[in-house]
């Protein structure tokens, strides 16, 4: 007769991972006590027996359920015990014929935490929600340590972009935004490991913030990089039992949406249009962002990445990065630019905020509609953007911008806005 503890999944889950971490500690203490006696090498390998033990014991006779988040798409078969008791949810997963999940390690072990407690859509939105305080508690830190009035981090808290798409439709970038607000607190506090622990998390949660690791880099520092590197590289490993499968519908999405043939991108849609243009390359859009990429990097690492920069001059830079992959890669939705709105709150300039508003409202017209009506949308609002910037410009060329810009000496180095 074979044993079975009276436990639940989770908690099988919980114990082994708990276990895990002391064999864990208990292998770097080995490695300490050849240095310096503190359990010795005895107490090492008694407890590394009794932790070892307590494994066998939960493996064997606890109950468990670790279903690859990446080996089944939600309609498959296999999935049916999971599917019963919430056929509400079920029935509103898009694509649950065809695809697998596309989000990364840290967000499945998120969504197996939240359901876990309540497989409900109002909790995950309520979760959603709660992580936006962390992110105000990062601004309001960072915001003190620019000198900024923590008053400020309204521009965050009452933006109406977060308030349909986290509160009302509880997208998961919130906790992408909170761990990145955490990185760049980190980073300010120069806490290097700290900075790659929640860059990497960001980066297992969304994919998208690993555009941020050239601006959060400082030069000699290589702990926040093996962080990062460590981390995704153990995230994976997790789920490396499906092979290629772990990285979900990455690639159907991208074919999807039209990332892999030119179609998502705006301005290489528009170029196309110009009269003896039709004919550019994709190639050639491809090396003009990889330019405007190398140029951010280069004034990152010349700014912010000396041993010598001030701590904050990593702000711009990493406001720089995010803002110019949003702009190059022109998203149809409007919750993968809400990301920008912690940088805009803590460096405002004109240019996001015509950005962060148009987007917003002309996403909730007519026009929001795949083909020509998306395309006039993205000509209206990249034209406000354009105007933005050349506003910005005269502003800072125009004479009189010196006598009556505000507070400079607060904003040097880390204000985008502050003029020469």
């Amino acid at each position: 007769m074979k044993l079975r503890i009276e436990s639940r999944p989770w908690q099988t889950n919980a114990a082994l991972l708990l276990i895990g971490a002391g064999m864990f500690a208990l292998a770097r203490q080995l490695v300490s006590e050849y240095d310096h006696f503190t359990i010795g090498f005895s107490g090492v390998s008694g407890w590394s027996a009794t932790l070892y033990i307590l494994a066998c014991v939960t493996i064997l006779i606890g109950k468990t359920d670790h279903i690859s988040p990446y080996r089944y798409v939600p309609g498959d078969p296999a999935l049916h015990l999971l599917r019963a008791p919430n056929l509400d949810i079920f029935d509103n997963i898009n694509r649950r014929d065809y695809a697998r999940t596309i989000y990364p390690p840290a967000a499945q072990l998120l969504f197996y935490v939240i359901t876990a407690i309540s497989p409900t859509v109002t909790f995950m939105k309520t979760v959603m929600v709660l992580f936006e305080g962390l992110t105000m508690y990062a601004l309001i830190q960072l915001l003190a340590a620019l000198g900024i009035r923590r008053e400020q981090s309204l521009l965050y808290a009452w933006c109406p972009l977060l308030i349909w798409e986290i509160a009302g439709s509880g997208h998961l970038d919130s906790v992408a935004m909170a761990l990145i607000a955490l990185a760049l607190l980190a980073r300010a506090r120069n806490h290097p490991i700290a900075t790659g622990l929640f860059l990497a998390l960001a980066i297992l949660t969304k994919m998208y913030p690993i555009i941020l690791l050239p601006a959060l880099y400082r030069r000699g520092d290589w702990k926040m990089p093996a962080t990062v590197a460590a981390l995704i590289a153990v995230g994976y490993a997790a789920y490396a039992s499906v092979g290629t499968l772990v990285f979900g519908f990455l690639f159907g999405y991208a074919q999807e949406e039209g990332l892999d043939t030119g179609v998502r991108y705006f301005l290489l849609d528009w170029t196309h249009r110009l009269p003896g243009l039709h004919t550019l390359p994709n190639l050639a859009f491809y090396l003009f962002c990889a330019a405007m990429f190398a140029a951010l990097t280069l004034w990152s690492w010349r700014t912010a990445a000396q041993p010598d920069s001030p701590p904050l001059a990593f702000l711009p830079p990493a406001f720089g990065f995010a803002a110019a992959l949003m702009l190059l890669f022109s998203p149809h939705y409007a919750w993968y630019i809400a990301w920008l709105v912690p940088f805009f709150c803590l460096l405002p300039n004109l240019l996001m905020l015509v950005y962060l508003m148009g987007f917003f409202y002309g996403y909730t017209t007519a026009l929001a509609d795949p083909g020509p009506k998306m395309f006039l949308l993205n000509e209206y609002l990249y034209t406000a953007v354009l105007t933005a910037i050349l506003l910005h410009l005269g502003l800072r060329l125009w004479p009189r911008a010196k006598r009556i810009q505000p507070a400079k000496d607060r904003y040097e180095q880390v204000n985008i806005l502050a003029p020469d």
